[in-house]
């Protein structure tokens, strides 16, 4: 029995770009899906089945990285992250986000080709039932994440969290010792581009640190880095 062709979705807000991908991979013998930003992906995800995700990073709607964030509560298929973004941080960040590559643009064609194959055959050689399990839980010192549940622990004693707040957390427990400015943390958890935010996450980090903390006011995990933002604290 012939094998079925592993699909990929491409997502850019670049329909130049998606045609350009899309004809290169379809060359290779993929069967491609196009998206033109995060909730169209989404959509689709829903719907079909996707072997791997070659993801914009700033798109409308939803960027790549939010998208990144939801496909990751569900799903362990491989994202390769594209941007023309080259700075460190960027890199990094997208892949503590779950993306398992990434990409600049302009791309190398047979690079991306090469790094398309090189994640498909980890993936499907590795299923994804092993990160699956890894997944379900976060730790830091006596700070846990159910993320199958959504729910909250403290040294064991759960703690009820709005949605919102467990976003939050989760970004910040995933990027432990990163700084998040409050504009970056109101862009990658509302999937909305920030304008006048502070006052804003600054209400839900107190709410957070009150659940999480014993001293609010001498926190041991959720940090203040004065005049840049916030982190949590690698333990």
């Amino acid at each position: 029995m012939e094998m079925e062709k592993p699909t990929i979705l491409v997502v850019d807000d670049d329909r130049e770009i998606v045609r350009a991908i899309a004809k290169l991979l379809e060359l290779e013998d993929f069967r491609v899906l196009k998206a033109y930003n995060g909730m169209e992906a989404m959509d689709i995800l829903m719907s079909q089945s996707v072997q791997l995700i070659i993801l914009d990073v700033m798109m409308p709607k939803m960027d790549g990285l939010s998208a990144t964030m939801k496909i990751r509560e569900s799903k362990n298929i491989p994202i390769i992250i594209l941007s023309a973004k080259t700075e460190d941080s960027d890199k990094i960040i997208g892949l503590s986000m779950g993306a398992d590559d990434y990409v600049t643009k302009p791309f190398n064609p047979s690079e991306l080709v090469a790094r398309v194959k090189s994640q498909l055959r980890r993936y499907l050689r590795l299923g994804d039932m092993q990160s699956v399990q890894e997944e379900k839980r976060i730790e830091i010192g006596g700070l846990s994440l159910d993320m199958d549940a959504k729910q909250v622990f403290v040294d064991g004693e759960q703690v009820k969290m709005t949605a919102t707040e467990f976003k939050i957390l989760e970004l910040l427990m995933r990027n432990a010792g990163r700084v998040f400015s409050a504009e970056e943390i109101y862009r990658l958890v509302w999937n909305e581009e920030a304008y006048s935010v502070e006052n804003t996450v600054m209400v839900h980090i107190r709410h957070i640190r009150e659940k999480i903390e014993i001293d609010p006011k001498m926190p041991k995990y959720l940090k203040v880095v004065w005049g840049i933002g916030y982190k949590i604290e690698k333990i």
